[in-house]
Parts: C-alpha cells; structure tokens; sequence
C-alpha cells in the first residue's frame, strides 16, 4: 500500500494501487472547491495556497529526520508487545488461579491493544515502509484483527482518509448503522443509537469486519458478486485464524491444567476489552463537538491546502500522558494523522505544536480534549441525533 495522503502527484482515479484496488479523489493543482467549509470561509485562494505549502513542509522535515531512532521505537515497541502476549497467554495457560486469571487477560488485553493501535494500524498505514523490512511492511502485515488487513486498507486509507467527514463518500461517518450528522435524514430506527453503539463497542472489530465487505455498495450495484465473494473468502479465513488462535489453541493447553474454561473467558475478555478502547479512540477522533463534518460540493475541485483544512476541522485530538498517546496508537493526535497518515506515529507530538499554531493564526479551530470528557461529548452527539429533529452543535 503506497502512501494515502493526497499529494502533488496524487494518481489519477482509478489507476491501481495495492492490488485490484483504486485510490479516488485526485486533487485540484488551484483554485477552490465549489463551496468551501464554512469554518474555512473567511480563507481567501492565496492563503489556503501558503497554507498547503507551511504544512508540507512539516512533513517534509519529517521524512528528512526519520531514521534509526525511529526503526529502533518501532521494532521495541513489537518486541513489548509480543512479551505481553507471550506473557499473558502464558498465565491463562493455569487462569483456575484468580490471579493468573487477572493477570493473564490484562497482559493480553494490553498486548492486543497494542497490537492494533499503535503497531497495526500504523504499520498498515505505511509509515514504516521506508525501513524496507518485510516483516515491519504495509504490504505484509497482517493484525490481530478479524477484518483482513487489505479490506481495512481499502476503506480506511484509500476512502476514509481521502473524503474525511465528506457525508455521502466518508462511509465511516456511522459506519452504515449510526445516524451521526445532521445531514444524515432522520429515521425510526435511529432511535437505537444509543443501543446499536452500545452493542458495536465490545463487538468492534466484529462491525469494522463486516462494514469493509461494502454491502451497501454491493446492494447498489457499485460492487460486483466476484467482489464480494472474494472479500467473503478472505474474511473467512481471517475468522478461523482468529478463533484457532484465541478459542482454541489456547483454551485446548490451559485445558491440561483444567483451565480451560478459563482461559476461554480470559480471551474473550481481551478481546472485547481492546474492542471498547479502539471503539473509543477513534470515535472521540471523529464525532466531538467541535468536530465539523462536510458537502460532498465542499470536496469538489478542493486543493491539497483544502483537504489540509479538511482534516484539521474534521477531526479531534485527545490530551493526555506519553503512555496514553502510546496506547491510543497516537491516534489521540487524530488531527496530526489525518494530515500526515504515513508519517512515523512516534513523530505526530513533535508536529503537533506546530499544527495548533497553524491553526491559530490561520483562524482555524483545534478541538482537543481529555478522554473521558471526549467520549463524553461524542456519546452525547449519539444520544442528540437519536431523536427526530435533533441536531448537534459542530
């Protein structure tokens, strides 16, 4: 998977990227897009213009200092996280013990956050595809996850990260299930908001798989049966990894010790642990107040300093201690990754700063905030948008 930030030299739609695949939304050299956002409005040509060119010139500099620090954080942070597994599957291996029980899911819970977060995901993302390891490589890796890595790339990078927040091309915003716009019409059964993200937390990954099989495409006739069933395939052969891995290999040995039982629910809970946090962090990146979404006319013609713009008032960052960063993958500089996808994660608080003070000068809003008041505030857009007539405040 190539880089998936919109560049100079972006490919034309429909040239192939990573596969059969196709990278949409080539940029405008200049000009403007037929509306501009309006938190944007106030933004003349020129100055969305300069703007591109301050922010890539962050990036730039990035490129330029990446090297053995940052290969050496990366291979130290699998090498963690691998312990943590090793260790945590270890100590469900004799879970009849409370304690080995506790200690096991936690560690294991610990390492597949890790694992998704700030490996996985970043790794998938191609920021470190420059270190040409094949075994640290977007093209390689395959996660801890059950939806399959190139099915993810797909509508994470090349759609997601291309249309962010744009309602009618950015099928993340409420994954097909939520109502989370105002632009979104109202209907009875989004009276279960509040429910359906209930249910979707724990069983995350479970919703993140069948979203990237794009039925409602399918269903549209903008995918074909052979695309599907080939998806399908993949998915399933994703799932039986995943169960072999979790519900049996490991239950079967523990079953030596007559922990068994045991470290089936020591697993499942792991699972479901990691699932509520990455739920979390990449909610509270994309629906807080504050957090603006888009017209699909507010992307036509945009320039790269417009899809800049984009980014930085789509998104939503979330303030906290080095650890948290960490263990949200860095996506807790959500606005940072959303500019600069494919740069290294360990780089986003150096470029932070420099990005809020960007926004400050150019009038442009920075939401950020601490989790719990974060998830707060997206929970509460849920709730609002639940109901007929609602609309939350952006």
């Amino acid at each position: 998977m190539t880089v998936v930030t919109p560049s100079k030299t972006t490919p034309a739609e429909g040239k192939p990227t990573g596969g059969s695949r196709t990278r949409p939304g080539k940029l405008a050299e200049s000009g403007s897009p037929t509306v501009r956002p309006p938190a944007a409005a106030h933004l003349s040509d020129e100055q969305v213009a300069e703007l591109g060119r301050e922010l890539d010139a962050i990036r730039d500099e990035i490129l330029a200092k990446r090297g053995s620090a940052d290969a050496a954080y990366i291979r130290r942070v699998i090498k963690i996280q691998r312990g943590l597994e090793i260790s945590g599957r270890a100590a469900l291996l004799v879970s009849k013990n409370k304690a080995a029980w506790v200690t096991g899911t936690t560690l294991l819970s610990l390492a597949k956050i890790l694992e998704n977060m700030e490996i996985g995901h970043n790794v998938l993302h191609g920021q470190w595809d420059w270190m040409r390891d094949p075994d640290i490589h977007s093209t390689t890796w395959e996660w801890d996850f059950v939806t399959p890595s190139r099915s993810w790339q797909h509508t994470h990078n090349d759609l997601h990260h291309r249309w962010t927040n744009v309602v009618g091309k950015d099928n993340d915003v409420g994954y097909n299930l939520l109502r989370m716009d105002e632009q979104q019409p109202w209907k009875p059964i989004n009276l279960a908001n509040p429910v359906f993200n209930a249910i979707l937390a724990p069983l995350f990954e479970w919703g993140i798989a069948i979203y990237d099989l794009e039925l409602t495409e399918f269903k549209e006739g903008k995918k074909s049966k052979e695309a599907l069933l080939k998806d399908l395939k993949a998915l399933g052969k994703k799932v039986v990894t995943q169960f072999t891995k979790d519900y049996a290999a490991t239950p079967a040995v523990a079953m030596l010790t007559g922990s068994g039982k045991q470290a089936l629910y020591g697993t499942l809970t792991a699972n479901a642990v990691r699932n509520v946090w990455a739920h979390a962090v990449i909610f509270c990146g994309h629906f807080p107040e504050g957090t603006d979404t888009f017209t699909e006319e507010m992307a036509e013609g945009e320039t790269r300093g417009d899809w800049y713009i984009r980014q930085m008032i789509g998104s939503a960052n979330i303030s906290g201690s080095k650890l948290m960063h960490i263990m949200t993958g860095n996506l807790s500089h959500q606005i940072e990754h959303h500019l600069f996808p494919d740069l290294p994660s360990n780089r986003y608080a150096e470029v932070a700063p420099k990005v809020r003070e960007i926004c400050q000068r150019y009038g442009l809003k920075y939401t950020t905030g601490p989790l719990l008041k974060q998830v707060g505030s997206t929970w509460g857009k849920i709730f609002k948008l639940a109901l007929p007539g609602k609309t939350a405040t952006a």
